[in-house]
């Protein structure tokens, strides 16, 4: 939900157009699944919405993960992506970067269902 009563729409993000757009990381729970229950109105999860709207990479979670694991993944993440110092980042690393971030959390012995939650859709 946004400000106030108005509400966000997966239609209104399928509807917007982001050629430019490179990079989501959604670090939020079912941010790649869709509702089991078949929700009639979004029959895509937001990560297929908005690679479908333009974005190149989009990473996102399949269930809900454990709040303890997000600023770890996404420091990781972020540390792979940034790691050639004066250099653009590039959303083709993307899906190593996710790689990187999960192989850290098997070293910490994170869980298996922690860590094979997190997918990357795209380039």
């Amino acid at each position: 939900q946004l400000y106030g009563s108005e509400r966000l729409e997966l239609l209104d993000l399928i509807q917007a157009r982001l050629p430019d757009a490179e990079l989501a990381f959604l670090s939020a729970c079912h941010a790649a699944a869709v509702d089991a229950q078949g929700t009639p109105d979004e029959v895509i999860h937001l990560a297929g919405a908005l690679q479908f709207c333009g974005f190149r990479s989009v990473i996102g979670t399949l269930w809900a993960m454990a709040d303890v694991d997000g600023p770890d993944v996404a420091d990781d993440f972020y540390s792979h992506m940034l790691k050639t110092e004066g250099k653009a980042v590039d959303f083709r690393q993307s899906a190593v970067g996710l790689n990187v971030a999960v192989k850290e959390m098997r070293k910490r012995k994170v869980p298996l269902d922690r860590w094979v939650n997190f997918e990357h859709i795209g380039a």
